[in-house]
């Protein structure tokens, strides 16, 4: 015999990372994946999504990553254009900034990668130095 289903219980709570987002009409882990993309996903996602804090956090963390990674990219050229420009000894700046590039591309592709992850999975994972700047934009000051 089969045991008979109980009517009067609730069925099981849906878990955050399948509930749907509010205002995008997706899921909320999909969005928040979305969102990480750095920059145009983080603003498209922060200004779309009024409701989902999940969502809103990471998009504010996009933004700020995304933000960080641009403004590295302008310092980087305008040094490069300076430096190694410099007659006899330019192309040894060149060489380093190069490394320099390299180091920070690969490591900045990693970041990206384990938050988009992360939001999939539903973590609310905070990116170094950044996720704590995001979380006070998008939960507001805390007071002690």
């Amino acid at each position: 015999m089969s045991d008979p289903v109980d009517p009067v219980s609730p069925p099981p709570p849906l878990s955050s990372a399948s509930t749907t987002a509010g205002s995008t009409g997706l899921p909320t882990n999909v969005a928040a994946a979305l969102a990480c993309l750095p920059l145009i996903g983080g603003i498209i996602f922060y200004v779309l999504e009024k409701r989902d804090q999940f969502v809103r956090f990471y998009a504010m963390q996009s933004i700020i990553f995304g933000g960080a990674w641009f403004v590295f990219v302008i310092i980087w050229n305008v040094l490069y254009g300076v430096l190694a420009s410099i007659p006899a000894i330019g192309w040894i700046f060149a060489f380093l900034l190069w490394i320099l590039w390299a180091v920070f591309n690969v490591g900045a592709v990693i970041i990206w990668v384990i938050a988009m992850i992360k939001a999939f999975n539903g973590v609310r994972w905070d990116i170094p130095y950044i996720g704590p700047i995001a979380r006070q934009q998008v939960d507001g000051p805390t007071v002690i």
